[in-house]
C-alpha cells in the first residue's frame, strides 16, 4: 500500500469511529504524545517501539489530511530540497545554504 492510499485509509477510519477531523490543535496535542510514548518505547526497550512510530506517522496523515494536503508530495518537495542543501559550519555553528 502506497503512502496516498493510507492517508485515505486513516482518514476513513477517523471518520467511520467519529475521532476528531476538525480541531488540528488537538490533533498536533495528540502527536506530541504519539512521539512521546514512541520515544518511551526506544528509550526502555520495548517491543511496541514500531507500531508507536506508526501511530506518529498516522497523526502526521491526519494533519495533512485535515490541511487539505498529500502528506506524500510534501515528503518528496522535502526531500527534493534536502538534495540541495549543504551544512557549513560558521561561527561556532552548523548553517544550512542551498547548493548553486
Amino acid at each position: 500500500m502506497d503512502l496516498d492510499e493510507m492517508q485515505k485509509q486513516i482518514w476513513q477510519n477517523k471518520l467511520d469511529k467519529n475521532f476528531n477531523t476538525t480541531d488540528v490543535e488537538q490533533e498536533f496535542k495528540y502527536l506530541r504524545g504519539e512521539v512521546d510514548e514512541a520515544y518511551d518505547a526506544w528509550k526502555y526497550g520495548k517491543d511496541d517501539f514500531g507500531l508507536e512510530l506508526a501511530d506518529v506517522a498516522i497523526y502526521l496523515m491526519s494533519l495533512a489530511e485535515m490541511n487539505g494536503l498529500k502528506l506524500s508530495e510534501q515528503i518528496e518537495k522535502k526531500i527534493a530540497i534536502n538534495k540541495k542543501r549543504i551544512y557549513v559550519f560558521e561561527d561556532g555553528k552548523w548553517v544550512k545554504k542551498m547548493m548553486e
